[in-house]
């Protein structure tokens, strides 16, 4: 568990943090904006991740004048593009490891000469941008 997704915050903390009303939180749980932990059957505790979430929200219905159902389908399209860049990132690095051990057991074989200098394989360690904050 990340540092920014232990629940820690009781709802009235969590709400202040915000600057919102914890019956609008509630709401945000209610459709499923937000998820926050549950101790016990009562108690919800939020997690940096959930304020961060909350503010977001906040903007998009406050500043830019999205309604829930718009910020609902936003976030999942946001978290949709964040989880294919983290897949794409795995990818990219098991075929880099993957290309980096073809290309050192073809070396091995041969007798061409080897760089000395750094990877086999001078792949740029490009990440994908995270999504973009609103």
């Amino acid at each position: 568990m990340k540092k920014t997704d232990r629940p820690v915050y009781m709802i009235g903390v969590a709400a202040e943090l915000c600057g919102v009303h914890p019956q609008t939180l509630r709401q945000y749980e209610r459709i499923g904006l937000v998820n926050p932990a549950r101790v016990g059957t009562k108690n919800r505790l939020y997690s940096d991740e959930d304020i961060q979430r909350v503010r977001q929200i906040q903007r998009l219905t406050q500043d830019m004048g999205v309604n829930l159902a718009g910020v609902e389908i936003i976030l999942r399209l946001l978290d949709d593009m964040e989880e294919q860049r983290q897949e794409f990132d795995r990818a990219m690095d098991e075929y880099v490891v993957e290309v980096e051990a073809r290309v050192q057991q073809l070396l091995s074989n041969s007798t061409a000469p080897i760089r000395a200098d750094g990877s086999l394989l001078p792949v740029p360690r490009h990440r994908t941008p995270r999504k973009p904050e609103l």
